[in-house]
């Protein structure tokens, strides 16, 4: 059995993965064909509503496509729904400190405190599963990613990276930039919290993943430990085509 997305992560393996602004079963059908690692349900920034949520997972468990959600906000009915529906795992935008990293792993963890339990989930295979299996497959699979977007997190990253049950970093570089009051994702004090992020992810052994608007940026952070890369997103495969297609066309 290949290794899912949890363990990939843990060994430090290159994960490639985009964007779904979509809110479509059939588009996340055709990108599960590809060969990208993993997929991520844009909830927070596009219109996807539980029953759009559900189809979507749906449709990549059955093409054997890792998903994850970005969540619209960091709470248990929201991060319940998503790993209820199936999903591998979930991205929590603008965690801030330590305490909202803990509260996160919490809410994506069942035991006290955490998780609602309920074996009727697809998540659960329908009553099929045990409880003690569904236990153990949830706590071997669910990952939990942190987003990395404000200042506060950059100034308390090491504590947020020592957080234990965060099986990843993710910077947002596009937040980081507006926060700072900056132009130009290159501003020297956006790139240096990026800095801070992989610093933090190497002091603390924690894989650390980013969104790049320029692919050819991958091997410059991959060289300060970066891993994961979500790259782009359904809206901007269908600009670049339709635009290569008119180039073609008119030679």
């Amino acid at each position: 059995m290949s290794a899912g997305l949890k363990q990939r992560l843990a060994a430090g393996e290159t994960i490639i993965g985009s964007f779904v602004k979509t809110p479509s079963a059939i588009v996340v059908e055709v990108l599960a064909m590809t060969d990208l690692d993993c997929l991520c349900l844009d909830a927070e920034h596009a219109p996807f509503d539980r029953l759009a949520i559900d189809g979507c997972i749906m449709a990549a468990r059955a093409g054997g496509m890792d998903v994850v959600v970005r969540v619209p906000a960091v709470t248990p009915d929201h991060i319940l729904n998503a790993l209820d529906c199936g999903a591998t795992g979930i991205v929590a935008p603008h965690v801030r400190s330590a305490a909202e990293a803990s509260a996160l792993v919490a809410m994506a963890r069942y035991g006290r405190g955490g998780r609602g339990y309920a074996g009727s989930s697809r998540a659960a295979c329908y009553t099929t599963r045990s409880m003690a299996a569904h236990l153990a497959a949830s706590a071997e699979r669910t990952v939990v990613i942190a987003q990395i977007e404000d200042p506060e997190a950059i100034e308390a990253i090491d504590a947020i990276a020592q957080v234990p049950g965060l099986d990843a970093l993710f910077v947002g570089r596009v937040d980081l930039t507006v926060a700072y009051g900056a132009d130009s994702q290159d501003d020297l004090r956006v790139v240096a919290a990026v800095e801070a992020v992989c610093a933090a992810g190497r002091r603390h052994g924690v894989p650390v993943g980013m969104f790049l608007a320029r692919p050819a940026d991958i091997p410059q952070w991959r060289a300060q430990g970066a891993t994961l890369f979500l790259l782009g997103s359904d809206h901007g495969f269908l600009l670049a085509g339709g635009a290569a297609l008119v180039v073609a066309a008119r030679g």
